[in-house]
């Protein structure tokens, strides 16, 4: 009898829980997008392929719609790309100043002699804003009226991988999601055809390659839909995204819309955000069977625009990825990264960057030109820098990892042009002036899209997060 009755109460509960969990997870769902700013839109009932956001109404005139983000991953030295410190060189070899340094987070110098080590190149003083670049970058320089130049940023993580993550989440702690997740969770994708969010990498051999982990593109905790997908430099773009031999794309389409109405059944009983993910996944590789092959078909494109670019089909390089990078803006991927893994310049810097330089400043300047003269870089917003910067002090014939002062520059979507911000103090050790954090970088980001960055958050384990955490501010005064 007893085991009975234990039955029945197993049952009892199995069956509450399965006919409630509907119930449970669509209240789940509605608290989860009814924080300020957001709309309860369930993903079930709108396909989450074309998702429209959760911010309602945008909290401020959006400036961008989309985001070229040009990471020059391992640390570029602001010493010898964007920041000029001729007392820098004067000093070359004397000790730096044991004020500077001592208690300082350092690397791979600790317990070494501190020197100082002169910029390796000249500066020039490009454009009608007279901006000053590194003299190897001239093709950058010649779109310095386009561009603001950020030479205050400081970070909180000294070695590359944290420093990644701390850089395209705001937090150090693995798992969180990344800028281009959050930002397709505000609001949504403007293509069907293509994931919202894409990731394009590129080997230089300039410098040490580091790795760069797929958390950097992860969704975190939300939905698997908001997650990036990388793009392979060569070969098939995507896994399998060719269909299979034999297979006719009506069989195809019959396949898919079966898988799907089986998982659509299935979520009827348990209303599962991630089979609605599933579903409209399995939707959207079926339409990029279509759109993808057609992306990377650069056939169509004029000989000039390679040559702009210096890029040739399929070659895999920073070069190509930005040519690529603006066909998938046209196409409107919300967010795209464009990861070049060659900045990790720890010896014979002075050979690295004459290297990586060629690599990257015609093809960054050929993008820009390229949305400039199509009409869309005022509304793309163009991000160029990497995680940290490099030491004032010498590793020999190079700069260990540095996090107290670096530079970036940005472009389009808002931002003011032919402007610098910011400056780190005479030796390019420490952000000195209008000191600027990569919480301020997102915070300034979202709010050129419209959304106040205190206001999109998502609740997760009983707190609501953010991008910015509980840190950041705009940083105004580079806004057109």
């Amino acid at each position: 009898m007893a085991i009975a009755t234990d039955i029945r109460t197993w049952q009892n509960r199995r069956t509450f829980l399965v006919n409630s969990a509907g119930g449970v997870g669509s209240l789940a769902l509605a608290s989860l997008l009814g924080a300020p700013g957001a709309k309860a839109q369930s993903p079930e009932s709108q396909a989450l392929s074309s998702w429209k956001g959760a911010v309602s109404q945008l909290h401020f005139p959006q400036r961008c719609k989309r985001v070229i983000h040009l990471y020059m991953a391992g640390g570029p030295s602001h010493l010898e790309t964007l920041d000029p410190k001729p007392k820098l060189a004067e000093l070359h070899g004397q000790p730096m100043p044991e004020s500077m340094t001592k208690g300082q987070p350092i690397a791979q110098l600790q317990g070494k002699e501190l020197k100082c080590f002169a910029p390796q190149f000249p500066f020039k003083k490009f454009g009608k804003s007279g901006q000053e670049i590194c003299s190897e970058f001239p093709q950058i320089g010649s779109i310095a009226d386009h561009i603001c130049i950020i030479r205050s940023l400081h970070t909180e993580q000294i070695n590359h991988d944290p420093a990644h993550t701390f850089m395209n989440t705001g937090t150090s702690i693995s798992g969180r999601p990344s800028m281009g997740s959050w930002l397709l969770y505000g609001l949504g994708s403007e293509t069907n055809e293509l994931p919202g969010f894409v990731v394009l990498t590129s080997v230089g051999k300039g410098g040490q390659a580091q790795p760069i982990s797929s958390r950097q593109w992860h969704n975190g905790f939300l939905p698997s839909n908001f997650q990036g997908v990388p793009f392979k430099a060569s070969g098939d773009p995507v896994s399998y995204v060719k269909g299979p031999a034999g297979v006719a794309s009506r069989g195809q389409r019959d396949l898919v819309d079966t898988i799907n109405g089986l998982n659509r059944i299935h979520n009827q009983d348990i209303d599962d955000p991630e089979i609605a993910t599933r579903i409209a996944q399995y939707e959207m590789a079926f339409r990029m069977q279509t759109s993808v092959p057609e992306l990377m078909d650069v056939s169509g494109e004029p000989k000039h625009v390679f040559e702009m670019y210096g890029a040739q089909a399929g070659d895999g390089t920073f070069a190509s990825n930005c040519l690529l990078a603006r066909r998938l803006a046209e196409r409107g991927v919300r967010f795209i990264q464009v990861y070049h893994r060659a900045w990790d310049h720890h010896g014979g810097i002075k050979r690295a960057i004459g290297i990586t330089a060629q690599e990257v400043d015609q093809a960054t300047a050929a993008l820009i030109r390229d949305l400039d003269q199509r009409g869309m870089l005022d509304d793309t917003l163009i991000i160029w820098g990497g995680e940290f910067g490099r030491t004032p002090m010498a590793q020999g014939t190079g700069r260990d990892h540095h996090i107290r002062g670096f530079s970036m520059f940005l472009a389009g979507g808002g931002i003011r042009p032919g402007t610098s911000y910011g400056a780190t103090d005479e030796l390019g050790y420490a952000a000195a002036e209008d000191k600027v954090h990569v919480h301020d970088l997102h915070a300034t980001m979202l709010q050129l899209f419209g959304i106040d960055h205190k206001r999109m958050t998502y609740r997760f384990q009983g707190r609501d997060f953010r991008l910015t955490d509980v840190h950041g501010n705009v940083i105004q005064n580079i806004l057109a």
